[in-house]
Order: structure tokens, then sequence, then C-alpha cells
């Protein structure tokens, strides 16, 4: 037996709120986590709207059942299988999505945010893929362990990096932060780790916050 692959034409999914135009001071890409759909995710982040901020929330190739075969619908941006060629496909993705991005707002900061495992998402874009953000936000989660960093001028070393994480998440831990805030120094990446009360699960008032760091 043999694998293949080909490559054929997908539509990908996308919902925004806010115009992109030259008026556009500020652009949010935000990924979700697993399980999610990217209209009830983009609700999240309403607090960011105005008049000359567009927040666009791209969904995962791939949409199943969260229960059985019938009911509501999650998304995913990969599974271990065949992980490597989602990888290569959803960085492509989001590469064209950030490119139309700039075209049509040239004069927009990007902001790139990760939620769970949107982080890994994010985190392998900006490393592998062709776009540079203005920022890097990880909101509950960290870089994936097989994350290269050898790869030279990669984006991560040349971007300001927010880490965020909840004090009483039922995913990561203290030590697990520790642990990525000692591998993203080892690695001339120096984040902003801004820590919160709460779970795993995204709050007005820490969006309100980095928005803060950022200005």
């Amino acid at each position: 037996m043999k694998e293949h692959h080909l490559i054929i034409p997908k539509t990908a999914r996308y919902f925004q709120n806010g115009e992109l135009n030259q008026s556009t001071s500020e652009v949010w890409i935000v990924c979700h986590g697993y399980g999610q759909l990217a209209n009830f995710f983009l609700r999240k982040f309403d607090l960011l709207n105005s008049n000359t901020t567009c927040i666009i929330a791209p969904e995962g190739l791939h949409r199943y059942y969260l229960e059985g075969s019938a009911g509501r619908v999650g998304a995913s941006w990969m599974t271990k299988e065949d992980r490597l060629t989602d990888i290569k496909d959803y960085i492509n993705y989001l590469d064209l999505l950030a490119e139309k991005v700039k075209q049509a707002a040239p004069k927009s900061k990007l902001y790139v945010l990760g939620f769970s495992q949107g982080c890994a998402t994010v985190s392998r874009w900006v490393n592998q893929g062709k776009t540079l953000p203005d920022a890097l936000i990880l909101y509950a989660g960290v870089f994936p362990p097989d994350l290269d960093f050898s790869i030279e001028g990669s984006a991560l070393r040349n971007t300001k990096v927010i880490l965020t994480n909840g004090n009483r998440d039922e995913y990561l831990k203290e030590g697990d932060i520790n642990h990525q805030l000692s591998i993203m120094e080892q690695n001339g990446i120096q984040p902003e780790f801004i820590p919160f009360e709460g779970s795993h699960q995204i709050y007005p008032e820490v969006l309100d916050l980095i928005r803060k760091k950022l200005s």
C-alpha cells in the first residue's frame, strides 16, 4: 500500500465583524479552539468592535458532529492523522487570508490571536508561513511541542508575543506556563505574560487588558 496526496480546490469559511478599507486601523485574526465554530467564536470579541477595527475568525477546515452522527457541529484545525498535510493546508489558508486583509486595509496593524488549540495553529502559521503580524497572542494555550525554532528569520523572534492564561485553567497548570516561558526565553523570544483569574475561556476584561497592552 502506498499513500498519495492530491491537491484540490477547497472552500474555506471565515466570519468578519467590521470593514476592511483604507480607514481600518486594526485587524484581528482570531483562531478558535478544538470543537468550536468560527461564527460563535467571533461573538466573544464584541468588546473589540469599533469603526476602525475589523475582527476576522477563520474556521478550521475539518468539521464534525460533536456527539455521535447528528446534532451540534464543531471544527478542528487538525488531528494526529496526516497532520503535516493538514498543517501545510491551514498555513496556506491563513496566509491567503492575511494577504487579502493586507490588500484591502494596507494601513492597518495585524494582531493574531489563538485560543486553546488555536494557539498551536497560529504559532505554526507565524513560524512557518509568510505573515508577520504586529503581535501574536496565545490565549489559554502554548506553542506546540514540535515547533521548529531553527527556522531562520522566524517571525516569532520579530513580533510582540503575549501569553495569557487563567489560574483555574483545566488544561494548563502553572508548571506548564513556566515551562513555556523558559522555552521561549531559550529561543530568543521575549513574551509578555498576562495571568488572570479564571478558567479555560475568553473573558471580555482580559481582552480589554490585552488591547491596552497593544496600544
